[in-house]
């Protein structure tokens, strides 16, 4: 079975990076191949990563409040480069108030987790709904 492929994106100016870290680790041990992009990402940078990378999971790490105005310009960024986010999960993760998460779902994000969230359940997430995201895909 190929492995899942995850892209772990801090974008804008958010220098912190513990979280993604910590998460890139976990994902590594539970057998997907994990690409961290490092700090102060551009949306054009994490979007080309994306697209050049083949990734199956887009996970942007925000803690800076920046989440409305970056996230949904990586995904549109991800189509002019020639992916197609509907064939990949993304996902958001971070200081993310609830009441902004119907925008973030309504710009594309399949996934959204706040600090706390078990590392588990974003595993059992990925596992469970990128094979819904794939139908159709040819790898």
């Amino acid at each position: 079975m190929e492995r899942i492929r995850v892209l772990i994106a801090k974008v804008g100016l958010d220098g912190h990076d513990r979280g993604a870290k910590v998460l890139a680790r976990f994902l590594r041990d539970a057998g997907f191949e994990v690409i961290y992009t490092g700090l102060h990402r551009t949306p054009q940078e994490v979007a080309r990563a994306a697209v050049d990378e083949d990734v199956d999971v887009v996970g942007i790490s925000l803690l800076s409040g920046a989440h409305i105005p970056l996230v949904p310009r990586v995904i549109q960024y991800i189509r002019e480069y020639g992916g197609n986010p509907d064939e990949m999960l993304i996902l958001v993760g971070g200081t993310i108030p609830h009441d902004d998460f119907p925008k973030l779902r309504e710009a594309g994000v399949d996934g959204i987790f706040i600090p706390g969230t078990p590392i588990s359940e974003i595993i059992k997430f990925i596992k469970e709904e990128l094979p819904k995201k794939r139908k159709g895909k040819s790898k």
